[in-house]
């Protein structure tokens, strides 16, 4: 049984991720910000029992990170799996002449910052071969780029890939694979219901790459088919 800490888990992608994970066995952790609908979170919680622990977590605040932390190391041995889902999409509108620094900042702390901070709290945790996840994007691969839609997002997404392959540098002698992942447009409020891909497929394809993840595989950038991206 594989323990596994998931954040934003409270919906979209971290939701199902939470559902399949729980539907094969596994003991998840769902981190959530407070304040948020936890509704369907709880639901899960009722049917799976001890297999199931929420826990409040604002990944931008240090408080917020260091309290989670001290929660989930009561509830678990170690973490198998660490899933840094959370993350926001930014105002889609900005573009070149109407940029703003506050915003800007705002989405690189929750989407690259706070993810690495994330994964540098509950490293205590972590076993060898531990698996971080990092949730990316097509968007924040520089060769791909064609656009100038949501400068935020996409170079935050970018600056995501980078934290991660220097995660996978810093923690490969520990044998921790550590990878971007790429989910595709998948049909979520950040995603829009125009999007091709269904949330149960996006995640099932997602978690057969992450079963099959080796060392070797660790600092490679993946979407959820396991294809390779450039960068």
């Amino acid at each position: 049984m594989a323990q596994i800490l998931i954040t934003g888990a409270n919906r979209g992608l971290g939701l199902e991720f939470v559902r399949q994970y729980l539907d094969r066995g596994e003991k998840v952790v769902a981190t959530f910000r407070e304040n948020n609908d936890t509704s369907d979170l709880e639901e899960l919680q009722n049917k799976y029992l001890n297999f199931l622990t929420l826990v409040p977590m604002d990944i931008t605040s240090s408080d917020s990170r260091i309290k989670a932390f001290s929660k989930v190391k009561s509830k678990v041995s170690g973490l198998d799996i660490l899933i840094n889902n959370a993350g926001m999409t930014g105002k889609r509108e900005l573009k070149f002449g109407d940029l703003h620094a506050d915003h800007m900042l705002e989405v690189f702390n929750v989407n690259a910052i706070s993810a690495v901070l994330v994964a540098e709290q509950f490293s205590q945790l972590f076993k060898e071969k531990t698996k971080i996840i990092n949730i990316s994007s097509w968007m924040g691969s520089i060769s791909a780029r064609e656009n100038t839609t949501n400068f935020s997002y996409c170079a935050s997404k970018a600056a995501l890939n980078m934290f991660t392959k220097l995660l996978s540098n810093a923690l490969r002698d520990k044998k921790i694979i550590t990878i971007p992942m790429h989910p595709g447009w998948v049909k979520t409020r950040m995603g829009t219901q125009s999007a091709p891909i269904e949330q149960k497929d996006s995640i099932s394809g997602m978690i057969q790459v992450i079963d099959s993840l080796t060392l070797e595989e660790t600092g490679k950038f993946y979407d959820w088919q396991g294809n390779e991206l450039a960068w």
